[in-house]
Protein backbone atom coordinates (compact mmCIF):
# COMPACT_ATOMS: atom_id res chain seq x y z
CA UNK A 1 0.00 0.00 0.00
CA UNK A 2 1.65 3.21 -0.85
CA UNK A 3 1.87 5.64 1.60
CA UNK A 4 -0.16 8.68 -0.06
CA UNK A 5 -2.98 5.61 -0.58
CA UNK A 6 -2.85 5.50 3.51
CA UNK A 7 -2.95 9.51 4.20
CA UNK A 8 -6.31 9.45 2.13
CA UNK A 9 -7.77 6.83 3.68
CA UNK A 10 -6.67 8.56 6.78
CA UNK A 11 -8.28 11.66 5.52
CA UNK A 12 -11.29 10.55 3.94
CA UNK A 13 -13.57 10.00 6.97
CA UNK A 14 -13.10 14.27 7.41
CA UNK A 15 -13.78 14.71 4.00
CA UNK A 16 -17.34 13.60 4.59
CA UNK A 17 -17.75 15.74 7.82
CA UNK A 18 -15.80 19.09 5.74
CA UNK A 19 -18.58 18.78 3.10
CA UNK A 20 -21.25 19.68 6.02
CA UNK A 21 -19.77 23.37 5.30
CA UNK A 22 -21.66 23.54 2.47
CA UNK A 23 -25.07 23.46 4.21
CA UNK A 24 -25.99 25.79 6.89
CA UNK A 25 -25.54 24.65 10.21
CA UNK A 26 -26.88 27.03 12.64
CA UNK A 27 -29.83 28.38 10.81
CA UNK A 28 -32.59 25.31 11.16
CA UNK A 29 -33.11 23.54 15.05
CA UNK A 30 -34.32 19.88 15.19
CA UNK A 31 -38.30 19.49 14.07
CA UNK A 32 -38.97 17.53 17.32
CA UNK A 33 -37.70 17.96 20.53
CA UNK A 34 -36.85 14.80 21.46
CA UNK A 35 -32.94 13.25 21.11
CA UNK A 36 -32.90 12.40 17.48
CA UNK A 37 -33.34 8.58 16.91
CA UNK A 38 -33.41 6.85 13.46
CA UNK A 39 -35.83 4.45 11.70
CA UNK A 40 -34.42 4.92 8.32
CA UNK A 41 -31.70 6.93 6.96
CA UNK A 42 -31.28 9.18 4.06
CA UNK A 43 -31.07 7.06 0.19
CA UNK A 44 -31.81 4.15 2.03
CA UNK A 45 -33.01 0.82 -0.25
CA UNK A 46 -36.77 0.85 -0.60
CA UNK A 47 -39.03 -0.67 -2.86
CA UNK A 48 -38.23 0.94 -6.29
CA UNK A 49 -37.15 4.59 -4.29
CA UNK A 50 -34.59 5.91 -2.35
CA UNK A 51 -35.79 6.99 0.83
CA UNK A 52 -35.92 10.96 0.24
CA UNK A 53 -35.51 11.92 3.78
CA UNK A 54 -34.80 10.14 7.57
CA UNK A 55 -37.42 8.56 9.39
CA UNK A 56 -37.26 9.58 13.16
CA UNK A 57 -38.53 7.46 16.29
CA UNK A 58 -41.36 9.43 18.08
CA UNK A 59 -41.04 6.90 21.13
CA UNK A 60 -43.41 4.51 19.93
CA UNK A 61 -46.44 7.17 20.28
CA UNK A 62 -48.59 9.21 18.21
CA UNK A 63 -48.78 12.74 18.89
CA UNK A 64 -45.26 14.65 19.74
CA UNK A 65 -45.47 18.09 19.00
CA UNK A 66 -43.88 18.92 15.53
CA UNK A 67 -41.87 22.44 15.18
CA UNK A 68 -40.86 24.76 12.24
CA UNK A 69 -37.07 24.22 11.70
CA UNK A 70 -36.62 28.06 10.90
CA UNK A 71 -39.39 31.19 10.06
CA UNK A 72 -41.16 30.01 6.86
CA UNK A 73 -44.20 29.54 5.24
CA UNK A 74 -46.39 26.71 3.88
CA UNK A 75 -46.60 26.21 0.53
CA UNK A 76 -48.02 22.69 -0.20
CA UNK A 77 -50.61 20.44 2.43
CA UNK A 78 -51.91 17.29 1.12
CA UNK A 79 -53.87 14.46 3.08
CA UNK A 80 -53.39 11.58 1.04
CA UNK A 81 -54.25 7.40 2.40
CA UNK A 82 -51.00 6.61 1.07
CA UNK A 83 -48.03 8.03 0.66
CA UNK A 84 -46.75 10.69 3.16
CA UNK A 85 -50.56 10.62 4.87
CA UNK A 86 -50.86 13.93 6.16
CA UNK A 87 -47.86 16.05 5.11
CA UNK A 88 -46.89 19.09 5.75
CA UNK A 89 -44.47 21.47 2.99
CA UNK A 90 -42.66 24.59 4.77
CA UNK A 91 -40.58 27.18 2.33
CA UNK A 92 -37.95 29.11 4.01
CA UNK A 93 -36.21 32.46 3.16
CA UNK A 94 -32.61 30.51 2.38
CA UNK A 95 -34.00 28.71 -0.18
CA UNK A 96 -34.93 25.25 1.33
CA UNK A 97 -38.26 23.31 2.10
CA UNK A 98 -38.74 21.11 4.56
CA UNK A 99 -41.12 18.23 4.87
CA UNK A 100 -42.94 16.60 6.97
CA UNK A 101 -44.62 13.06 6.85
CA UNK A 102 -47.31 11.02 8.22
CA UNK A 103 -48.43 13.26 10.90
CA UNK A 104 -51.44 12.64 13.07
CA UNK A 105 -53.07 16.24 12.23
CA UNK A 106 -51.76 19.71 11.92
CA UNK A 107 -51.51 22.80 14.23
CA UNK A 108 -54.90 24.64 14.74
CA UNK A 109 -54.97 27.53 12.38
CA UNK A 110 -53.62 24.72 9.26
CA UNK A 111 -56.21 22.12 10.36
CA UNK A 112 -58.88 24.98 10.50
CA UNK A 113 -57.27 25.83 6.72
CA UNK A 114 -57.46 21.88 5.10
CA UNK A 115 -60.70 20.97 7.13
CA UNK A 116 -62.51 24.20 4.71
CA UNK A 117 -61.11 22.54 1.71
CA UNK A 118 -62.31 18.80 2.31
CA UNK A 119 -65.67 20.03 3.69
CA UNK A 120 -65.83 22.55 0.31
CA UNK A 121 -64.59 19.34 -1.64
CA UNK A 122 -66.49 16.40 0.35
CA UNK A 123 -63.44 14.55 0.40
CA UNK A 124 -60.35 13.36 3.01
CA UNK A 125 -57.96 13.25 0.14
CA UNK A 126 -56.93 17.04 -1.02
CA UNK A 127 -54.55 18.84 -1.37
CA UNK A 128 -53.88 22.50 -1.43
CA UNK A 129 -51.05 25.07 -2.57
CA UNK A 130 -51.13 28.08 0.03
CA UNK A 131 -50.43 31.79 -1.29
CA UNK A 132 -47.09 32.24 -0.28
CA UNK A 133 -47.01 33.93 2.82
CA UNK A 134 -50.91 33.27 3.81
CA UNK A 135 -49.59 30.96 6.34
CA UNK A 136 -46.70 32.24 8.02
CA UNK A 137 -44.82 30.27 10.96
CA UNK A 138 -41.96 31.01 13.04
CA UNK A 139 -38.61 28.75 13.90
CA UNK A 140 -39.80 26.46 16.76
CA UNK A 141 -43.72 27.01 16.00
CA UNK A 142 -45.31 23.72 16.47
CA UNK A 143 -46.77 23.28 12.82
CA UNK A 144 -48.52 19.34 13.71
CA UNK A 145 -48.13 16.46 15.75
CA UNK A 146 -46.39 13.24 14.94
CA UNK A 147 -48.36 10.19 13.61
CA UNK A 148 -48.54 7.03 11.48
CA UNK A 149 -51.00 8.19 8.39
CA UNK A 150 -50.43 7.03 4.85
CA UNK A 151 -47.57 4.08 3.76
CA UNK A 152 -46.37 4.13 7.07
CA UNK A 153 -45.80 1.01 9.45
CA UNK A 154 -45.82 2.29 13.04
CA UNK A 155 -45.70 5.73 14.23
CA UNK A 156 -42.73 8.26 12.94
CA UNK A 157 -41.96 11.00 11.65
CA UNK A 158 -40.99 11.96 7.78
CA UNK A 159 -38.29 14.59 7.59
CA UNK A 160 -37.17 16.12 4.56
CA UNK A 161 -35.01 18.89 3.63
CA UNK A 162 -35.56 19.79 -0.17
CA UNK A 163 -33.93 22.93 -2.36
CA UNK A 164 -37.57 25.05 -2.91
CA UNK A 165 -36.23 25.81 -6.86
CA UNK A 166 -35.24 22.03 -8.16
CA UNK A 167 -36.94 20.12 -5.37
CA UNK A 168 -33.75 17.96 -5.20
CA UNK A 169 -33.51 16.26 -1.45
CA UNK A 170 -30.45 16.23 0.41
CA UNK A 171 -29.79 14.47 3.50
CA UNK A 172 -31.10 16.60 6.80
CA UNK A 173 -28.21 15.22 8.52
CA UNK A 174 -26.03 17.61 6.89
CA UNK A 175 -27.71 20.80 8.69
CA UNK A 176 -26.49 20.37 11.93
CA UNK A 177 -28.60 17.84 13.05
CA UNK A 178 -27.26 15.39 15.72
CA UNK A 179 -27.65 11.52 15.39
CA UNK A 180 -25.47 9.81 17.87
CA UNK A 181 -23.51 7.17 15.54
CA UNK A 182 -19.81 5.60 16.44
CA UNK A 183 -20.85 1.72 15.05
CA UNK A 184 -19.31 0.63 11.96
CA UNK A 185 -21.63 -0.41 8.82
CA UNK A 186 -22.33 -4.07 8.91
CA UNK A 187 -21.12 -6.51 6.14
CA UNK A 188 -23.40 -9.68 5.38
CA UNK A 189 -22.81 -11.27 1.92
CA UNK A 190 -20.19 -10.26 -1.42
CA UNK A 191 -20.86 -11.61 -4.40
CA UNK A 192 -18.95 -11.56 -7.46
CA UNK A 193 -20.35 -11.22 -11.14
CA UNK A 194 -18.75 -12.13 -14.50
CA UNK A 195 -19.53 -9.61 -17.25
CA UNK A 196 -17.95 -10.52 -20.20
CA UNK A 197 -18.61 -12.97 -22.78
CA UNK A 198 -16.70 -16.03 -21.61
CA UNK A 199 -15.84 -14.33 -18.41
CA UNK A 200 -15.71 -16.56 -15.17
CA UNK A 201 -14.79 -16.06 -11.68
CA UNK A 202 -14.14 -19.00 -9.10
CA UNK A 203 -14.74 -21.18 -12.35
CA UNK A 204 -18.37 -20.09 -13.01
CA UNK A 205 -19.78 -18.12 -15.64
CA UNK A 206 -22.88 -16.85 -13.30
CA UNK A 207 -22.87 -14.56 -9.62
CA UNK A 208 -21.47 -16.21 -7.31
CA UNK A 209 -20.88 -16.06 -3.41
CA UNK A 210 -17.30 -15.34 -1.96
CA UNK A 211 -17.23 -15.83 2.00
CA UNK A 212 -14.86 -13.82 4.21
CA UNK A 213 -13.50 -13.14 7.49
CA UNK A 214 -13.15 -10.68 9.75
CA UNK A 215 -9.28 -9.37 10.66
CA UNK A 216 -7.33 -8.20 13.77
CA UNK A 217 -8.21 -4.88 13.08
CA UNK A 218 -12.21 -5.18 12.10
CA UNK A 219 -11.64 -4.77 8.72
CA UNK A 220 -12.64 -7.77 6.21
CA UNK A 221 -10.74 -10.37 3.74
CA UNK A 222 -12.33 -12.34 1.32
CA UNK A 223 -11.27 -15.80 0.19
CA UNK A 224 -8.97 -15.27 -2.65
CA UNK A 225 -10.78 -15.00 -6.57
CA UNK A 226 -9.42 -16.74 -9.33
CA UNK A 227 -11.49 -14.68 -12.31
CA UNK A 228 -10.72 -14.03 -16.43
CA UNK A 229 -12.36 -11.59 -17.93
CA UNK A 230 -14.77 -8.30 -16.80
CA UNK A 231 -15.83 -9.02 -13.56
CA UNK A 232 -17.56 -7.10 -10.85
CA UNK A 233 -18.18 -6.87 -7.11
CA UNK A 234 -21.66 -6.22 -5.22
CA UNK A 235 -22.30 -6.61 -1.70
CA UNK A 236 -24.75 -6.83 0.88
CA UNK A 237 -24.90 -4.20 4.50
CA UNK A 238 -26.53 -1.83 6.60
CA UNK A 239 -25.81 1.15 8.73
CA UNK A 240 -26.98 0.94 12.40
CA UNK A 241 -26.77 4.07 15.07
CA UNK A 242 -26.12 3.94 18.28
CA UNK A 243 -29.50 3.94 20.03
CA UNK A 244 -31.12 1.92 17.45
CA UNK A 245 -31.41 -1.56 16.01
CA UNK A 246 -32.64 -0.78 13.27
CA UNK A 247 -31.06 -1.62 9.77
CA UNK A 248 -30.35 1.45 7.63
CA UNK A 249 -28.57 2.35 4.63
CA UNK A 250 -25.10 3.28 4.46
CA UNK A 251 -24.03 6.69 3.37
CA UNK A 252 -21.17 6.28 0.69
CA UNK A 253 -19.29 3.44 -1.45
CA UNK A 254 -16.18 3.06 -2.46
CA UNK A 255 -14.47 0.43 -4.57
CA UNK A 256 -10.66 0.37 -5.33
CA UNK A 257 -8.48 -1.81 -7.46
CA UNK A 258 -4.76 -1.70 -6.92
CA UNK A 259 -4.99 1.71 -5.20
CA UNK A 260 -7.37 3.37 -7.81
CA UNK A 261 -10.55 4.36 -7.15
CA UNK A 262 -13.01 2.46 -9.49
CA UNK A 263 -16.14 3.54 -7.79
CA UNK A 264 -17.64 6.08 -5.80
CA UNK A 265 -21.22 7.00 -4.70
CA UNK A 266 -22.78 8.65 -2.15
CA UNK A 267 -26.20 9.60 -0.67
CA UNK A 268 -25.47 13.41 -0.46
CA UNK A 269 -28.40 14.04 -2.85
CA UNK A 270 -30.69 12.66 -5.72
CA UNK A 271 -33.60 13.92 -7.64
CA UNK A 272 -37.24 12.02 -7.85
CA UNK A 273 -36.62 11.99 -11.56
CA UNK A 274 -33.88 9.48 -11.24
CA UNK A 275 -35.05 7.24 -8.00
CA UNK A 276 -36.43 4.31 -9.99
CA UNK A 277 -33.37 3.73 -11.10
CA UNK A 278 -32.42 2.20 -7.58
CA UNK A 279 -33.39 -0.83 -10.11
CA UNK A 280 -30.27 -1.21 -11.92
CA UNK A 281 -28.06 -0.06 -8.52
CA UNK A 282 -29.44 -3.79 -6.95
CA UNK A 283 -29.23 -6.85 -8.18
CA UNK A 284 -32.95 -7.53 -9.06
CA UNK A 285 -32.57 -10.62 -9.89
CA UNK A 286 -31.53 -11.85 -6.26
CA UNK A 287 -34.07 -9.12 -4.78
CA UNK A 288 -36.90 -10.73 -6.60
CA UNK A 289 -36.14 -14.77 -5.67
CA UNK A 290 -34.33 -13.35 -1.68
CA UNK A 291 -35.87 -9.79 -0.56
CA UNK A 292 -32.04 -8.88 -0.13
CA UNK A 293 -30.90 -5.93 -1.61
CA UNK A 294 -26.95 -6.68 -3.21
CA UNK A 295 -25.38 -2.96 -3.78
CA UNK A 296 -23.66 -3.04 -7.32
CA UNK A 297 -20.25 -1.49 -7.23
CA UNK A 298 -20.41 -1.55 -10.79
CA UNK A 299 -22.84 0.35 -13.51
CA UNK A 300 -25.25 -1.70 -15.02
CA UNK A 301 -26.63 -1.21 -18.42
CA UNK A 302 -30.15 1.47 -18.34
CA UNK A 303 -28.48 3.08 -14.95
CA UNK A 304 -28.52 6.63 -15.05
CA UNK A 305 -28.25 7.64 -11.65
CA UNK A 306 -26.33 11.26 -11.07
CA UNK A 307 -24.68 9.56 -7.32
CA UNK A 308 -21.63 8.25 -8.70
CA UNK A 309 -18.67 10.98 -8.03
CA UNK A 310 -16.12 8.70 -9.64
CA UNK A 311 -16.09 5.70 -12.36
CA UNK A 312 -13.77 3.84 -14.24
CA UNK A 313 -14.94 1.49 -16.52
CA UNK A 314 -18.72 1.93 -15.09
CA UNK A 315 -16.52 0.28 -11.91
CA UNK A 316 -16.02 -3.06 -14.08
CA UNK A 317 -12.61 -4.68 -13.65
CA UNK A 318 -10.85 -6.50 -16.49
CA UNK A 319 -9.01 -9.45 -14.91
CA UNK A 320 -6.01 -10.54 -17.07
CA UNK A 321 -4.07 -14.19 -16.70
CA UNK A 322 -0.91 -14.28 -14.93
CA UNK A 323 -1.77 -10.92 -13.24
CA UNK A 324 -2.69 -10.35 -9.11
CA UNK A 325 -5.12 -7.43 -8.17
CA UNK A 326 -5.61 -5.98 -4.87
CA UNK A 327 -10.00 -5.50 -4.70
CA UNK A 328 -11.20 -2.73 -2.02
CA UNK A 329 -14.73 -1.65 -0.95
CA UNK A 330 -15.02 0.68 1.70
CA UNK A 331 -18.11 1.53 3.24
CA UNK A 332 -18.85 4.46 5.02
CA UNK A 333 -21.87 5.88 6.98
CA UNK A 334 -22.41 9.85 7.26
CA UNK A 335 -20.04 10.24 10.19
CA UNK A 336 -17.01 8.37 8.30
CA UNK A 337 -17.32 4.66 10.39
CA UNK A 338 -15.53 2.58 8.03
CA UNK A 339 -16.00 -0.75 7.06
CA UNK A 340 -13.53 -2.42 4.66
CA UNK A 341 -13.41 -5.52 2.66
CA UNK A 342 -10.44 -6.36 0.50
CA UNK A 343 -10.83 -9.27 -1.70
CA UNK A 344 -7.35 -10.69 -3.44
CA UNK A 345 -7.76 -11.63 -7.19
CA UNK A 346 -6.15 -13.90 -9.04
CA UNK A 347 -6.32 -13.61 -12.76
CA UNK A 348 -6.37 -17.79 -13.76
CA UNK A 349 -8.28 -19.50 -16.11
CA UNK A 350 -9.69 -22.57 -15.08
CA UNK A 351 -12.38 -25.40 -16.31
CA UNK A 352 -15.94 -24.00 -15.61
CA UNK A 353 -18.08 -25.87 -13.04
CA UNK A 354 -21.18 -23.70 -13.68
CA UNK A 355 -21.98 -22.60 -16.89
CA UNK A 356 -24.41 -19.53 -17.80
CA UNK A 357 -27.73 -21.40 -18.58
CA UNK A 358 -30.05 -18.57 -19.00
CA UNK A 359 -33.63 -19.99 -20.03
CA UNK A 360 -34.19 -18.81 -23.99
CA UNK A 361 -37.32 -18.05 -25.17
CA UNK A 362 -38.94 -17.12 -28.59
CA UNK A 363 -39.53 -13.86 -27.01
CA UNK A 364 -36.50 -11.49 -26.90
CA UNK A 365 -36.87 -8.12 -25.46
CA UNK A 366 -34.71 -5.29 -27.06
CA UNK A 367 -35.24 -2.64 -24.17
CA UNK A 368 -34.87 0.33 -26.63
CA UNK A 369 -38.03 -0.46 -28.78
CA UNK A 370 -41.32 -0.92 -28.47
CA UNK A 371 -42.02 -5.02 -27.93
CA UNK A 372 -46.20 -6.44 -28.85
CA UNK A 373 -47.64 -9.44 -27.59
CA UNK A 374 -50.49 -11.59 -28.83
CA UNK A 375 -51.43 -13.45 -25.99
CA UNK A 376 -54.84 -14.80 -26.74
CA UNK A 377 -57.22 -13.50 -24.52
CA UNK A 378 -55.07 -10.63 -23.39
CA UNK A 379 -52.32 -8.33 -25.77
CA UNK A 380 -49.83 -6.87 -23.57
CA UNK A 381 -47.58 -3.61 -25.12
CA UNK A 382 -44.36 -2.65 -23.61
CA UNK A 383 -43.08 0.80 -24.73
CA UNK A 384 -39.42 1.56 -25.71
CA UNK A 385 -36.89 1.20 -23.17
CA UNK A 386 -39.99 0.18 -20.55
CA UNK A 387 -36.67 -2.00 -19.28
CA UNK A 388 -32.93 -1.88 -18.48
CA UNK A 389 -31.73 -4.30 -20.46
CA UNK A 390 -32.42 -6.82 -23.26
CA UNK A 391 -33.63 -10.40 -22.23
CA UNK A 392 -35.57 -13.81 -23.03
CA UNK A 393 -38.84 -13.06 -22.05
CA UNK A 394 -41.12 -15.94 -20.60
CA UNK A 395 -44.91 -15.29 -21.78
CA UNK A 396 -47.78 -17.78 -21.80
CA UNK A 397 -51.60 -17.61 -21.74
CA UNK A 398 -54.60 -19.67 -20.16
CA UNK A 399 -58.52 -19.53 -20.92
CA UNK A 400 -58.61 -16.23 -18.22
CA UNK A 401 -54.64 -15.65 -17.33
CA UNK A 402 -51.94 -14.77 -18.81
CA UNK A 403 -48.30 -15.31 -17.45
CA UNK A 404 -45.74 -12.15 -18.35
CA UNK A 405 -42.41 -13.43 -17.38
CA UNK A 406 -42.11 -13.45 -13.17
CA UNK A 407 -40.75 -10.51 -10.61
CA UNK A 408 -37.58 -10.83 -10.74
CA UNK A 409 -37.05 -8.30 -13.77
CA UNK A 410 -37.63 -4.41 -12.96
CA UNK A 411 -39.92 -2.46 -15.65
CA UNK A 412 -39.15 1.26 -15.52
CA UNK A 413 -42.07 2.40 -17.22
CA UNK A 414 -46.09 1.41 -17.23
CA UNK A 415 -46.41 -1.17 -19.62
CA UNK A 416 -50.31 -1.64 -20.95
CA UNK A 417 -52.48 -5.51 -21.01
CA UNK A 418 -55.30 -5.59 -22.34
CA UNK A 419 -57.81 -8.08 -21.94
CA UNK A 420 -60.80 -9.04 -24.16
CA UNK A 421 -64.24 -9.86 -22.55
CA UNK A 422 -66.37 -10.51 -25.73
CA UNK A 423 -67.43 -13.79 -24.46
CA UNK A 424 -68.81 -12.40 -20.75
CA UNK A 425 -72.42 -10.57 -20.56
CA UNK A 426 -72.91 -7.05 -19.96
CA UNK A 427 -73.52 -7.66 -16.21
CA UNK A 428 -70.86 -9.99 -15.76
CA UNK A 429 -68.65 -7.51 -16.37
CA UNK A 430 -69.55 -4.94 -14.19
CA UNK A 431 -68.17 -7.72 -11.38
CA UNK A 432 -65.42 -8.23 -13.44
CA UNK A 433 -61.74 -6.72 -13.23
CA UNK A 434 -57.79 -7.23 -13.85
CA UNK A 435 -56.22 -8.86 -10.58
CA UNK A 436 -52.45 -9.90 -10.46
CA UNK A 437 -51.83 -12.98 -8.72
CA UNK A 438 -49.80 -13.51 -6.23
CA UNK A 439 -47.18 -16.54 -5.29
CA UNK A 440 -50.07 -18.27 -4.01
CA UNK A 441 -52.39 -17.40 -6.35
CA UNK A 442 -54.17 -15.06 -4.43
CA UNK A 443 -55.99 -11.99 -6.48
CA UNK A 444 -55.39 -8.32 -6.39
CA UNK A 445 -56.82 -5.47 -7.67
CA UNK A 446 -55.25 -3.40 -10.44
CA UNK A 447 -56.81 -0.40 -11.93
CA UNK A 448 -59.02 -1.71 -14.40
CA UNK A 449 -60.40 0.35 -16.96
CA UNK A 450 -63.03 -0.66 -18.81
CA UNK A 451 -64.00 -0.07 -22.33
CA UNK A 452 -66.77 -1.78 -24.67
CA UNK A 453 -65.45 -5.44 -25.06
CA UNK A 454 -62.21 -4.28 -23.50
CA UNK A 455 -60.04 -4.00 -20.16
CA UNK A 456 -57.16 -2.80 -19.58
CA UNK A 457 -54.78 -1.68 -16.87
CA UNK A 458 -51.10 -0.28 -16.69
CA UNK A 459 -48.53 -1.82 -14.40
CA UNK A 460 -45.07 -1.98 -13.95
CA UNK A 461 -44.98 -5.52 -12.39
CA UNK A 462 -44.40 -8.69 -14.26
CA UNK A 463 -46.23 -11.51 -13.20
CA UNK A 464 -49.48 -13.67 -13.60
CA UNK A 465 -52.33 -11.49 -14.38
CA UNK A 466 -55.90 -12.77 -14.91
CA UNK A 467 -59.61 -11.67 -14.70
CA UNK A 468 -61.47 -12.26 -11.09
CA UNK A 469 -64.97 -11.68 -10.19
CA UNK A 470 -65.97 -9.54 -7.08
CA UNK A 471 -69.80 -10.42 -6.20
CA UNK A 472 -69.47 -9.37 -2.29
CA UNK A 473 -70.30 -5.51 -1.19
CA UNK A 474 -68.19 -3.97 1.34
CA UNK A 475 -68.98 -4.79 4.89
CA UNK A 476 -69.48 -1.87 7.78
CA UNK A 477 -70.10 -2.09 11.21
CA UNK A 478 -69.58 -0.02 14.51
CA UNK A 479 -66.30 -0.13 16.72
CA UNK A 480 -66.56 2.29 19.15
CA UNK A 481 -70.31 2.54 19.99
CA UNK A 482 -73.62 0.49 19.48
CA UNK A 483 -76.85 1.67 18.01
CA UNK A 484 -79.13 3.76 20.29
CA UNK A 485 -76.26 4.59 22.22
CA UNK A 486 -75.73 7.59 24.07
CA UNK A 487 -72.79 9.69 22.70
CA UNK A 488 -72.60 12.34 24.99
CA UNK A 489 -68.93 12.41 26.27
CA UNK A 490 -67.57 11.20 23.51
CA UNK A 491 -65.25 12.75 21.31
CA UNK A 492 -65.00 10.89 17.95
CA UNK A 493 -67.19 7.74 16.47
CA UNK A 494 -65.26 5.08 14.30
CA UNK A 495 -66.34 2.03 12.28
CA UNK A 496 -64.78 -0.47 10.41
CA UNK A 497 -65.37 -0.87 6.55
CA UNK A 498 -63.59 -3.77 4.99
CA UNK A 499 -64.24 -5.40 1.07
CA UNK A 500 -63.03 -9.31 0.42
CA UNK A 501 -61.69 -8.60 -2.54
CA UNK A 502 -61.31 -6.37 -5.09
CA UNK A 503 -60.82 -3.29 -2.18
CA UNK A 504 -62.61 0.03 -0.90
CA UNK A 505 -62.71 2.52 -3.97
CA UNK A 506 -64.77 5.31 -2.16
CA UNK A 507 -66.75 6.36 0.93
CA UNK A 508 -69.01 8.96 2.33
CA UNK A 509 -71.09 9.34 5.48
CA UNK A 510 -73.73 12.31 6.27
CA UNK A 511 -75.10 13.41 10.24
CA UNK A 512 -78.55 14.02 10.01
CA UNK A 513 -78.67 14.34 6.26
CA UNK A 514 -75.65 16.95 5.51
CA UNK A 515 -72.03 15.65 4.49
CA UNK A 516 -69.13 14.99 7.54
CA UNK A 517 -65.73 14.32 7.25
CA UNK A 518 -64.74 10.94 7.90
CA UNK A 519 -60.75 10.21 7.82
CA UNK A 520 -59.69 6.77 6.76
CA UNK A 521 -57.11 4.79 7.95
CA UNK A 522 -56.71 2.09 5.78
CA UNK A 523 -54.91 0.19 7.73
CA UNK A 524 -56.51 -0.32 10.42
CA UNK A 525 -59.76 -0.73 8.51
CA UNK A 526 -61.14 2.70 10.29
CA UNK A 527 -63.41 5.58 9.86
CA UNK A 528 -63.29 8.35 12.26
CA UNK A 529 -65.72 11.01 13.02
CA UNK A 530 -64.47 14.18 15.16
CA UNK A 531 -67.52 15.75 16.92
CA UNK A 532 -65.66 18.99 17.19
CA UNK A 533 -66.15 19.51 13.25
CA UNK A 534 -69.73 20.42 13.70
CA UNK A 535 -72.09 21.61 16.15
CA UNK A 536 -75.05 19.19 16.38
CA UNK A 537 -78.48 20.57 17.02
CA UNK A 538 -80.37 17.36 17.44
CA UNK A 539 -80.60 14.86 20.20
CA UNK A 540 -81.11 12.14 17.90
CA UNK A 541 -78.58 11.53 15.55
CA UNK A 542 -78.37 9.98 12.12
CA UNK A 543 -75.75 8.30 10.59
CA UNK A 544 -75.88 7.22 6.97
CA UNK A 545 -72.35 5.76 5.64
CA UNK A 546 -71.93 4.08 1.73
CA UNK A 547 -69.13 2.19 0.73
CA UNK A 548 -68.29 0.91 -2.51
CA UNK A 549 -65.59 -1.43 -3.73
CA UNK A 550 -63.72 -0.84 -7.26
CA UNK A 551 -66.47 -2.56 -8.90
CA UNK A 552 -69.40 -0.92 -7.93
CA UNK A 553 -71.14 -3.01 -5.47
CA UNK A 554 -72.15 -0.67 -2.63
CA UNK A 555 -73.20 -1.53 0.90
CA UNK A 556 -75.22 1.33 2.99
CA UNK A 557 -75.36 1.53 6.84
CA UNK A 558 -77.72 3.68 9.02
CA UNK A 559 -77.03 3.93 12.89
CA UNK A 560 -79.15 6.28 15.23
CA UNK A 561 -77.25 7.59 18.17
CA UNK A 562 -77.95 10.53 21.00
CA UNK A 563 -76.25 13.18 21.87
CA UNK A 564 -76.51 16.08 24.41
Amino acid sequence: MSRRFLIFLLLFPLAISAQDTRYPQDEFRSPLDIPLILAGTFGELRSNHFHSGIDIKTQQRQGLPVYAIGDGTVTRIKVALWGYGKVLYVAHPNGYTSVYGHLQKFSPKIEEYIKKIQYNKKSYEVEAFPEYGEIKLEKGEIIAYSGNTGGSSGPHLHFEIRSSISEKPTNPLLYGLEVRDATNPTLLGLYGYPLSENAQLNQSATKTQINFTKQKDGSFLADKVTALGTIGFGFVGFDRQDLAANKNGVYSVRQLVNGQVYTDYDFESFSFAETRYINTLIDYDHFGKYRQRIQKCFKSPGNHLSIYNTLVNDGKIKVNEGLSYTVEILIYDLEGNLTKLVIPVEGKKQILKIKDETPKTENYIIAKRPNNFDLGIAKVYFPANTFYENFYMDLKEGTDTVMIHNNRVPAHKNFTLTFDVTKYTAKERKQLFIARLDKDLKPSYTSTYKRGNTFSTRTRYLGTYTLAKDTIAPTIRTKNFKNKQWLTNYKYLSLLISDDLSGIDTYSATLNGEWILMEYEPKTRTLTYNFDDKILDKKQCLLKVNVKDNVGNSTTYEVTFFRK
